[in-house]
């Protein structure tokens, strides 16, 4: 059974093109479901959110590339990703991951216009067929925002137990006042994250990136072990 779990953790990992095989929504809301067993504190259970397809999901993506290519992004996040400044190990992981993609699909550094057009694919779901957006009651505090993150890693975990595959995306949150009317979010909604589902595409050559990880003898200390 550890090997079964191991592998669907191990085996997730942030695909950008995917084939339009469609996922039924008893799949969808099967994923959901058991990813809503993640732990949260006093069972408050803070996650929101919106499965797309078809014509829903293609609105949704109408809106939020007109705004890109407008340049008219939501002026700012709702709640900030990333910090202001970003400083080692994180700056080099960074670079490493970006470098990587641009490298595998030969585009050269300063080639702003491929890479401008590589990033309006984040609003596209990648062509997944199916298009996931979580939000979160603005009134909660972090420690549901670490709840989130438990249940976000349990879709995608159950998403590869099920042989589909994912792309976790905080690109979304740059536009949510063009999301927002498109899908008649609550005021007291806050776009967590945007999230591709599907199979992904075996020839892509995007697909072919893989991320290290750091061991854990490089984040964490053993103390009173044999």
């Amino acid at each position: 059974m550890n090997a079964v779990v191991d592998d669907a953790i191990a085996s997730r990992r942030s695909i950008r093109r995917f084939l339009p095989t469609p996922v039924p929504a008893e799949t969808v809301e099967a994923i959901l479901d058991v990813a809503a067993r993640a732990p949260s504190g006093t069972n408050m259970q803070p996650w929101r959110g919106y499965a797309l397809a078809g014509a829903p999901k293609d609105a949704v993506i109408a809106a939020v590339q007109a705004a890109f290519d407008a340049e008219e992004p939501g002026h700012q996040q709702e709640v900030q990703y990333y910090p202001d400044a970003f400083f080692e190990p994180y700056l080099g992981r960074r670079r490493t991951v970006g470098w990587g993609l641009y490298g595998k699909l030969g585009i050269a550094k300063g080639e702003a216009a491929k890479m401008k057009a590589q990033h309006r694919r984040n609003f596209q779901f990648f062509d997944a067929p199916v298009g996931l957006v979580f939000t979160i009651d603005r009134r909660l505090a972090t420690g549901s925002w670490l709840d989130y993150g438990m249940f976000l890693q349990n879709v995608m975990t159950a998403a590869r137990g099920r042989g589909l595959d994912t792309c976790a995306q905080a690109a979304w949150t740059h536009y949510h006042k063009a999301i927002r009317p498109v899908l008649g979010l609550g005021d007291e909604e806050t776009i967590v994250c945007g999230m591709a589902l599907g199979y992904a595409d075996p020839d892509a050559v995007e697909n072919t990136l893989i991320t290290e990880r750091a061991g854990a003898r490089a984040f964490m200390r053993f103390d009173g072990f044999a």
